[in-house]
C-alpha cells in the first residue's frame, strides 16, 4: 500500500503539477497561417519554444483547441517579430529554466530524499512492532513450519519401511519424548542431536517426520539454507527465535533438512578475515546446542548426504553425538517400501511386488515411490482397470532408459545402432559373472539411440576385480562391436566410454587394483573424488595404470566378439527385425543355453589364509561407478 501511495504522489509531481494544461501541439508553418489569418490572441516564447492561445479553436490530427505550443525552427529566416506586431498579437518573453514556482522547484529537489527517508521510517516502525531489534527484529524471525499433533494426518513408523535399522536407532528418542520422567529420575539425558546421514532419496525426512508423529510432540521444519540471508546477522537471530519456539513447545523436535548448507568446516571456508554470515549462523547453532538441559526436553534432528563436509565441532559429543546412518534398502526392504506406496492402487493378480523388488537392485525410496505412481499413470493411459505386471515392467524402464523418443533413422544407421547395442548385449551373455542381459532395443529412449538393459539378480555389497573388469569389458562391446563388423568406430560410444574411465580410474585410484601404485588410495578423504596431493610419478603412473586396464578390457572384447561373430550377426539380424528383444529372445537368437537361476557369482578365490585380498566395499562407494 505504502509503495502505491509513493507512485500515485510521484505520477501526480511528474504529470501534474510539472507539465501544466493541455495544449495542441501544430507545427510551424500551421501557427503561420493562423497568423496571418489573425487567428493569434497571443504567445510566449521561451527559446525557439512558442505556446499561446487561438482565438478560435484549430484542430490538428486528433487534437483540437485553443490553446497550442510549436517550434520554430533554428534555420528560419522570417522576421516573426515585425508579423506579430503587424497583427496586434502581444509578446510574452520567459527567461530559459524559468516558469515553476519557488515551492515546486524545492519539492522537486528535496521530494525523492523525503520520499525515501519517509518510507524507510515507516518501515521501521512496522518492524518495530512485530518484535525487538527492528529491522533484525522482524527479518530474524524463524520460517521454520510447526507441526502439532492437531495439524492433520500423522506419519507413524508404519508409513516408513526398509530402513529397519534406523527406526530401532530412533525408538528410544520417541520413548524418551513421550515419558522423559522415565530417563531423567534415573539422570539420562537424551542425545542432543542426531544426525540422519544418507543418500538422497533413502527417506531421511520421512523417518524425523514419523519420529514426530510416533511420539506427538510439536515438530518444528526448515531447511538450513532458510537462515542464511543478504543482512548480516539474520541467520545467527533465526536461530535463537527457532530455539526459544522449540523451547516453549518443549517436548519438542527441530528439524534442519540440508544441514551441510550451513554446516560446512569453517576450516575449508574461510573468508579472509571477513565475517561471513554462514559461520555466524554455524556458531549461534553451536551455541544453542551446547546450551541444552535435560529440563528443556528439545531434540535437534538434522539430515544431510554429505556428513564428510560439515564441521568437526557440530558431530562431538553434546551436539549431533549420535549418528543414523539411512542406507538405501535391501530386497526385503523395497519389497515393504513397495507394499507401502501401492496401497490405494488397484493391482492386478499378475503382480507379484517381490519381482519388482528383484528388478529395483539400488533403488532407494523415492525411486521405488516414483515407479509406483509411473506403473498407475501407465495403466490410466491405457485405460485399464487394474495395474499390471506389464505396466510395472514399462515404469522401471522409463526410470532406467528414459521415454521413448519420436526419432526416425535410416536403415544404414539402424542396422550401426543394432550391431553396437547387439555387442553389449551379447558381451553380457559371454563375460562370467556378469549381470544377466533382461531386454534389448534399438528404439530411441532418453538421450540414447538404443538400450541394453541388464538387471542384477541381487544386491552386491562387494565387487571383486574380476566383476569390475568385467563391466569395463561389456561398457566397450558397443564400440568393439562396431570395430568388428565395419573396421570403424563412431561417436555412439561416449557414455560407454564415460563408464569406462570412472570405473578404471576408481580400480587404480580407489580400491588399490594396480600392481605398480599398489594397496593405495589416492582420492581425497570423504567426497571420493582424486585429489592432487601426490607427486607427478604418481599421476604418471596413474594414467598409465588406467590406460593399461582400459587397452586389456578392450583387447579381452574384440577377441571374444572376433570368436563369435556368427552370434553377433544372428543378434543384430533379430533386433532389426522386431527393433526389441526380450531374455528369452536374445539367447535363442544367440544359440546360448540360459544359465540356471541363481547365476553363480564368481569371485576371486581365496588364499591359504582364508583372509581375501579384495577390500570390502559398501553400495555406495562403487555403485556409481559400475551401475550404467
Amino acid at each position: 500500500m505504502t509503495l502505491l501511495l509513493l507512485l500515485l504522489l510521484n505520477y501526480l509531481i511528474t504529470f501534474v503539477f510539472m507539465n501544466g494544461p493541455s495544449r495542441v501541439t501544430v507545427p510551424y508553418s500551421t501557427f503561420l497561417e493562423q497568423l496571418n489569418a489573425d487567428n493569434v490572441k497571443d504567445i510566449t516564447a521561451q527559446g525557439n519554444n512558442i505556446q499561446g492561445d487561438f482565438k478560435k479553436s484549430v484542430t490538428y490530427g486528433s487534437a483540437s483547441g485553443t490553446l497550442f505550443q510549436s517550434e520554430r525552427p533554428i534555420f528560419a529566416q522570417d522576421n516573426l517579430e515585425a508579423t506579430l506586431q503587424q497583427h496586434n498579437v502581444p509578446i510574452n518573453a520567459v527567461p530559459p529554466g524559468s516558469g515553476q514556482s519557488p515551492v515546486l522547484s524545492l519539492l522537486l529537489s528535496f521530494g525523492p530524499a523525503l520520499l525515501l527517508i519517509g518510507g524507510f521510517l515507516y518501515l521501521s516502525r512496522r518492524m518495530q512492532s512485530a518484535g525487538p531489534g527492528g529491522i533484525l527484529g522482524a527479518f530474524g524471525q524463524s520460517r521454520a513450519k510447526l507441526y502439532t499433533p492437531d495439524s492433520g494426518p500423522r506419519t507413524t513408523f508404519a508409513d516408513v519401511a526398509g530402513i529397519d535399522e534406523a527406526k530401532q536407532d530412533l525408538a528410544q528418542v520417541v520413548d524418551f519424548l513421550k515419558t522423559p520422567d522415565k530417563y531423567q529420575r534415573l539422570g539420562a539425558q537424551i542425545p542432543h542431536g542426531i544426525l540422519l546421514v544418507g543418500p538422497p532419496g533413502t527417506g531421511k525426512t520421512l523417518l524425523a517426520r514419523a519420529v514426530a508423529g510416533e511420539s506427538n510432540r510439536p515438530f518444528l521444519s526448515l531447511s538450513a539454507s532458510e537462515f542464511v540471508e543478504a543482512i548480516v546477522g539474520v541467520g545467527a537471530a533465526r536461530v535463537r527465535d527457532l530455539f526459544a519456539k522449540a523451547k516453549e513447545a518443549a517436548p519438542s523436535i527441530i528439524f534442519i533438512d540440508e544441514l551441510d548448507a550451513i554446516g560446512r568446516s569453517r576450516a575449508s571456508s574461510a573468508t579472509f578475515g571477513a565475517n561471513d554470515e554462514r559461520e555466524q549462523t554455524l556458531n549461534q547453532i553451536l551455541t544453542e546446542m551446547d546450551g541444552f538441559t535435560p529440563n528443556q526436553n528439545v531434540v535437534v534432528l538434522a539430515a544431510t548426504n554429505r556428513p564428510e563436509v560439515l564441521d568437526p565441532a557440530l558431530l562431538r559429543p553434546g551436539r549431533f553425538d549420535r549418528r543414523v546412518t539411512v542406507s538405501p534398502p535391501d530386497r526385503v526392504g523395497r519389497e515393504a517400501i513397495l507394499k507401502i506406496h501401492t496401497r490405494n492402487l488397484r493391482l492386478a493378480p499378475d503382480v507379484d511386488l517381490d519381482d519388482v523388488a528383484g528388478a529395483t537392485a539400488g533403488f532407494v525410496g523415492a525411486d521405488l515411490r516414483n515407479i509406483a505412481n509411473e506403473a498407475a499413470l501407465i495403466a490410466a493411459q491405457k485405460g485399464e482397470d487394474q495395474v499390471t505386471k506389464v505396466d510395472f515392467d514399462e515404469a522401471i524402464e522409463r526410470s532406467v532408459l528414459g521415454l521413448r523418443r519420436p526419432i526416425v533413422l535410416g536403415p544404414d544407421e539402424k542396422r550401426l545402432i543394432a550391431y553396437h547395442e547387439s555387442g553389449h548385449a551379447l558381451m553380457g551373455l559371454l563375460v562370467p559373472g556378469a549381470d544377466p542381459v533382461k531386454k534389448l532395443t534399438i528404439v530411441p529412449r532418453g538421450l540414447s539411440l538404443g538400450s541394453t538393459y541388464s538387471q542384477p539378480i541381487d544386491d552386491r555389497y562387494n565387487y571383486p576385480e574380476s566383476y569390475l573388469r568385467g563391466r569395463i569389458t561389456l561398457a566397450l562391446g558397443g564400440r568393439a562391436a562396431e570395430e568388428v563388423a565395419y573396421g570403424a568406430v563412431t561417436t555412439g560410444a561416449e557414455s560407454d566410454l564415460q563408464q569406462v574411465n570412472q570405473i578404471a580410474r576408481s580400480m587404480v585410484a580407489r580400491f588399490g587394483m594396480s600392481p605398480k601404485l599398489g594397496p593405495l588410495n589416492l582420492t581425497q578423504p570423504g567426497d571420493g573424488n582424486v585429489a592432487q596431493h601426490f607427486s607427478e610419478e604418481t599421476s604418471r603412473l596413474l594414467d598409465e595404470e588406467v590406460r593399461r586396464i582400459v587397452d586389456e578390457c578392450h583387447r579381452e572384447s574384440v577377441r571374444m566378439l572376433t570368436d563369435n561373430r556368427d552370434r553377433l550377426d544372428r543378434l543384430a539380424e533379430a533386433v532389426l527385425k522386431k527393433d526389441t528383444l526380450d531374455q528369452d529372445e536374445i539367447y535363442a537368437a544367440t544359440g546360448i543355453s540360459k544359465p540356471p537361476l541363481p547365476r553363480p557369482v564368481i569371485a576371486p578365490p581365496l588364499p591359504a589364509n582364508g583372509s581375501s585380498r579384495d577390500r570390502d566395499l559398501t553400495k555406495d562407494e562403487v555403485g556409481s561407478e559400475i551401475r550404467r
